[in-house]
């Protein structure tokens, strides 16, 4: 199994398949890379190279007691990217992923990236406060803590109707499509799942989408209950000019399983459309 060490010994888990240019995926909490295989196969098959990894205390990568936060994340993510010596390079970050790939631009800048794009991703921040009233208040996320601290099994089962929307009426709900979120969840270790909480609910991305200098393209769906559209996709798009909006009208937040042949489309469709830079 292919894995990078990076400079605090961790080893970081990673899928590298195909040829061509370079997409990488990042994936939501509790997940992992195998979130993105729809993606993966998808854009492989049309002539991209495709990798995806697993966030340090997610899926088979090492659960570490300390660094289980988005500077770290960020530096992990470096470490693949230059250790791949991957340029050229196609961001997707779903989620937390979506909070990953924007600080990794914040930290490490845009040198190897050529386009991003934003799926129900969490910047720029998702916690309730003055200056952001459209956030979710804090009890919201307090309730995640204690759900995934007391039974962290149930609660994953639990959450995967929201987040799919399966709790809507008239949903086709998927047995599979549960049980592989609730594998990839127990996959990972509670320590840095509970972490991570923090990572993707009160950190401000606002610096970050700030730097972005390449082509963005933002999808969110209109009825996400996990990251709601108004304080993420909508306000992403104000802060990053010249940015891309898809909304998925009634779409989740696991669209891109729920709605797989529909985010494929727009994703190749965006990979391959030529730039001002390019033309």
């Amino acid at each position: 199994m292919p894995f990078i060490t990076t400079d605090d010994g961790t080893q970081i888990f990673y899928k590298d398949q195909g040829s061509g240019q370079p997409v990488l995926f990042s994936h939501g909490w509790p997940l992992s890379g195998d979130a993105w295989d729809g993606q993966m196969v998808f854009m492989g098959q049309n002539g991209f190279r495709v990798i995806a990894h697993d966030r340090r205390s997610h899926g088979r990568s090492d659960q570490t007691w300390d660094g289980n936060h988005m500077d770290r994340y960020a530096d992990d993510l470096h470490a693949l990217i230059t250790q791949l010596d991957l340029k050229d390079i196609i961001l997707v970050g779903h989620s937390t992923g979506g909070g990953e790939i924007t600080h990794y631009v914040g930290r490490h800048g845009t040198d190897r990236v050529a386009k991003m794009v934003l799926v129900g991703a969490v910047p720029p921040l998702m916690l309730k406060t003055e200056a952001n009233p459209g956030g979710l208040p804090i009890e919201v996320f307090d309730g995640i803590r204690k759900g995934t601290f007391d039974d962290r099994s149930q609660f994953y089962k639990d959450l995967t109707m929201p987040f799919y929307g399966y709790n809507r009426e008239g949903a086709k709900v998927s047995e599979g499509v549960r049980e592989s979120f609730w594998l990839q969840g127990m996959m990972g270790g509670l320590k840095g799942q509970l972490d991570c909480i923090h990572e993707f609910s009160e950190v401000d991305y606002t610096p970050d989408l700030l730097k972005i200098d390449v082509p963005l393209l933002i999808i969110h769906g209109d009825d996400d209950q996990i990251v709601p559209i108004g304080a993420a996709g909508l306000k992403t798009h104000e802060i990053v000019k010249g940015s891309e909006l898809k909304v998925y009208e009634g779409a989740p937040h696991g669209l891109a399983t729920t709605l797989q042949d529909r985010f494929n489309a727009d994703l190749l469709a965006f990979a391959t459309a030529k730039t001002l830079v390019e033309a």
